[in-house]
């Protein structure tokens, strides 16, 4: 990137019919610089209904989903050109940025956008459908690790039931490289997600230590819910009595928990193989 943020980049951008005149703020002070420093909060996010988004990919990935975009935000020692970019432009000195940049190495664009929420009233499934069900996940990291592996092999939806985490956490865009702008995901109870599923008659596989089914033993033939818990307390009761099956990932080493998102992977890839690498 261009670090002398050069004028005729700028002009550029201002030149364009679609771009609102560009901004600088260079004082900490700024409201909108002590309002993006909130956001980073998830309460704060959920009140003001909006989201932010770093990265050139991440951001993209948002715009080709068709997320409004409310406003970019942009290091001025980073400022390139982007024919996407539209509405309105801020342009922050590095310090300005440094402070209301969330991740570290940050590539020099922030952007403030409107979420998305799915539901099962929108919910299209295809004639096999295969979806991931996370239960009381935690960690972002984790749950953007799911979201790419989903994104791999175009699952019909990921449920996240009693989640600890905001699916639009920084964390979880960054982990996801974006993937949760692209995969449709359903954040709901656990009741409504066990309705959904028998009503649509799919089966629900529930992964958990205490089965006798090894996962390249079971049927993934049919349309299927992979069901995982949190590594700290697996999954609860109420979805282990609800399960068609319960399946295991055999184990060889002293530990007995693979990362959730590593268990994703095995899981859905083995799906993928049953159904000779066609979702349908």
């Amino acid at each position: 990137m261009n670090k002398s943020c050069n004028k005729q980049s700028i002009r550029a951008f201002a030149a364009k019919k679609y771009i609102m005149p560009i901004e600088k703020i260079t004082s900490l002070q700024n409201d909108r610089v002590k309002n993006l420093v909130r956001l980073q909060k998830s309460a704060e996010r959920k009140k003001q209904n909006l989201i932010l988004i770093e990265g050139w990919r991440e951001i993209n990935q948002a715009i080709d989903k068709g997320f409004q975009i409310e406003a970019f935000y942009l290091n001025e020692d980073k400022f390139e050109e982007i024919d996407k970019l539209s509405g309105k432009i801020y342009l922050l000195t590095p310090h300005v940025f440094e402070k209301v940049a969330y991740r570290e190495n940050t590539e020099g664009i922030i952007a403030v956008a409107k979420p998305k929420y799915h539901s099962f009233a929108t919910l299209k499934l295809r004639e096999n459908p295969l979806l991931i069900v996370l239960e009381s996940v935690e960690k972002p990291g984790n749950l953007g690790a799911v979201l790419r592996t989903a994104e791999a092999v175009a699952v019909d939806a990921v449920i996240v039931c009693d989640p600890l985490t905001d699916i639009y956490n920084p964390n979880v865009i960054r982990s996801s490289l974006g993937c949760v702008f692209s995969v449709p995901v359903i954040v709901c109870r656990n009741q409504i997600a066990l309705r959904f599923l028998k009503e649509k008659k799919i089966r629900i596989l529930a992964a958990e230590l205490k089965a006798n089914k090894r996962y390249d033993l079971t049927d993934f033939t049919q349309p299927a819910a992979i069901v995982l818990g949190t590594e700290a307390t697996g999954l609860s009761d109420e979805w282990i009595s609800a399960a068609d099956e319960r399946i295991i990932i055999p184990m060889l080493g002293e530990h007995d928990s693979l990362n959730v998102s590593v268990s994703t992977a095995i899981l859905v890839f083995e799906v993928l193989r049953q159904r000779g690498f066609k979702v349908q």
